[in-house]
């Protein structure tokens, strides 16, 4: 593994626990030689990881629709070491899967939940092998986790695609659980 997508928000969330754990992902990450792969911003949780990582001598890969370029306020960050400026957030997620070797989502809203979710729906797929893992910061994704097990109660997900999904508290734990992940033997086949 040389690079990590990290999905997160756009905004700082409620809670300073969130900013915290957004630095640290950052330099963990950093420290451990690995490239962030991000959606280029400098506000919220996503300009508090690139800001650490980069701080920490890392690499940072932003991914940015010109849409967001090309409004009053210019949110891309212009301190990384690469900066990709794509036509549609369609061209942004492709870009940012083929840089990545793993997905980490920080919390983050609608955006954070549909990224990662997609990810981790590709594997089941067996459109890519790449671990997909949630930084549950202060509990923020046990309503997610709740929801998920849920649907392998009512047969909708089964418990071996539920489980591709790491969870953990600290980057840490995250990357080394990434450690031992395996794909699925056989994929899920789309309803015909």
């Amino acid at each position: 593994m040389k690079s990590v997508c990290v999905f997160c928000g756009c905004s700082d969330g409620r809670r300073k626990e969130f900013v915290e754990a957004a630095g640290r992902l950052g330099r963990t990450l950093a420290e451990r030689g690995l490239t962030v792969v991000y959606g280029g911003a400098t506000v919220g949780l996503m300009g508090q990881l690139a800001d650490a990582a980069l701080k920490a001598g890392g690499e940072v890969v932003g991914v940015i629709p010109e849409r967001f370029i090309d409004r009053p306020r210019n949110i891309a960050h212009q301190g990384l070491t690469e900066l990709h400026v794509v036509d549609t957030m369609h061209r942004r997620k492709e870009l940012m899967a083929q840089l990545a070797d793993a997905f980490i989502a920080l919390p983050g809203g609608l955006g954070t939940l549909e990224e990662m979710l997609e990810a981790l729906c590709w594997v089941q797929l067996r459109l890519h092998a790449k671990p997909c893992g949630l930084l549950d910061v202060g509990g923020y994704y046990q309503p997610l986790l709740r929801m998920l097990d849920v649907a392998v109660a009512e047969e909708f997900l089964k418990p071996e695609h539920r489980n591709l999904l790491a969870v953990a508290e600290t980057p840490e734990a995250l990357l080394d659980q990434f450690a031992h992940f395996q794909p699925p033997e056989t994929p899920k086949l789309p309803c015909l």
